[in-house]
Parts: structure tokens; C-alpha cells; sequence
């Protein structure tokens, strides 16, 4: 895995733990959660077009 696309993994999973800890202390936040799922998405095509 190149070095731009580990880091964009280790800030989603990073950003998962933040927002789940969010949610955890303060209650649900659905536009942190839409903005951790388009996180994903972007870090999930760049993984694909990497092994593409």
C-alpha cells in the first residue's frame, strides 16, 4: 500500500474512533457520520484504483 493511501486509511479509521466516541459522549451526529462514510468511499477508491 503506497504512503498516500495508508494515511488516507489510518485518518478514516482515526476519524471512525472520533466520530463513534462523539456519538458515544454526546449522541448521534448524522452529518459526522455522512462525512466519515464519504471519507470511506474516497479511501475506498483510491485502494481500488491503486490495485487497478
Amino acid at each position: 500500500m503506497p504512503g498516500s493511501t495508508k494515511s488516507m486509511g489510518v485518518l478514516t479509521v482515526g476519524t471512525l474512533v472520533v466520530v463513534t466516541a462523539y456519538t458515544a459522549a454526546l449522541g448521534s451526529n448524522g452529518w459526522l457520520w455522512f462525512g466519515w462514510v464519504l471519507l470511506g468511499l474516497v479511501t475506498l477508491g483510491m485502494v481500488a484504483s491503486r490495485s487497478s
